[in-house]
């Protein structure tokens, strides 16, 4: 008998449903037991069900599973959410009350006050906002939540930078993948040969979420970082990984040499407790001049790593550097995945 934890996935048939499936293939500690999806893929075979994207072809067992309704009963305790927003933001809560551990990675519930927004690297002890849920006093179920897939990349670079040098401005302008769109995302008409100057809610989504992530846990609900936060958002074509090119000050004066030597040494929890997901070297800063690049980078530490290069003065603020993360693993299904891991090594999750 299996002495893994069952886990479903809510959502099970999109791009970040698929990368879940994908990444907990071969997990110690979790399994793939239970899948929901929208009402159209309802009780036919995941394989059919699932227009397949990824490079990796279906687990087999998944292949066969029937797509459940989307709804608490029969479902694990621990559900994945990758939902959109309208319909995360209704079925989510459900699933807290009916006493599951709902991991999601939808925008719904990420700025409500008592449910963590997390990094594991960065903010993890904001994880005991869960105790002040009242889904957790009722049925013992609760809500964890990833950033947007933009934020991840750029709060990993800025977070051992606040630490030691404090910031107070930040600029970014994203060069984001279209697989962040899902499938079938941005028409082919629209995109090739072409860039989009606009991602809905994108840029607020990054400004108040890096906030909110770097801020500091305030007994029930956190207080944000007080710097000043400005995102653009444009949509390329790429593939797979979110490009950002970022501007920053610092209250402290750097060099060159510490701030490299802070992203490269930043390690946290997950790479002390070696949580399966997490990578040896979250940050890995990259000297030559045109790198990182997504087609050579974004995969770095099976996609869980942010690489970072071309640091520079800027004459504006202080610091310039380019930011490359994997949008639907470190910035999507990985991201939740180190979440739940994290949730279980603290003894959230049985």
């Amino acid at each position: 008998m299996s002495t893994k934890l069952p886990v479903g996935i809510l959502g099970a048939t999109g791009i970040v449903g698929q990368r879940f499936i994908q990444m907990l293939e071969h997990h110690p500690w979790f399994e793939v037991a239970w899948l929901a999806a929208s009402d159209r893929s309802e009780g036919r075979p995941y394989a059919e069900a699932a227009r397949w994207r990824l490079k990796t072809a279906i687990p087999a067992n998944v292949a066969k599973m029937t797509v459940a309704p989307a709804r608490p009963e029969g479902a694990p305790k621990i559900i994945f959410a990758a939902l959109d927003a309208k319909i995360a933001l209704e079925l989510e809560p459900q699933f807290a009350a009916a006493g599951c551990a709902v991991v999601s990675n939808s925008s719904a519930l990420r700025m409500q006050s008592d449910v963590p927004l997390v990094i594991p690297e960065v903010n993890g002890d904001h994880i005991r906002l869960i105790e002040t849920q009242p889904w957790r006093r009722k049925s013992g179920g609760f809500a964890v939540t990833n950033p947007n897939c933009s934020t991840i990349g750029l709060v990993l670079a800025l977070a051992p930078l606040h630490r030691r040098f404090t910031l107070e401005t930040v600029m970014a302008v994203t060069m984001q993948a279209v697989s962040g769109a899902g499938y079938p995302g941005v028409a082919s008409l629209d995109i090739l040969g072409n860039v989009i100057p606009y991602i809905g809610k994108e840029e607020e989504k990054m400004e108040e979420e890096t906030q909110k992530l770097l801020g500091t846990l305030n007994g029930g609900h956190v207080d944000p970082a007080p710097f000043a936060m400005s995102a653009q958002c444009n949509r390329v074509a790429v593939e797979d990984g979110h490009t950002e090119s970022v501007a920053i000050r610092l209250k402290h004066k750097a060099k060159p040499e510490e701030i490299i030597a802070a992203w490269n040494d930043f390690r946290d929890e997950p790479q002390h407790l070696h949580l399966p997901s997490a990578p040896e070297q979250p940050i890995l800063y990259m000297t030559a001049p045109d790198r990182p690049q997504p087609r050579f980078d974004c995969d770095l530490g099976a996609g869980m790593t942010t690489a970072v290069g071309r640091l520079r003065k800027c004459n504006v603020l202080d610091w310039k550097f380019t930011v490359l993360s994997h949008n639907t693993i470190r910035g999507a299904a990985g991201a939740a995945l180190l979440n739940a891991e994290l949730l279980k090594a603290k003894g959230y999750l049985g």
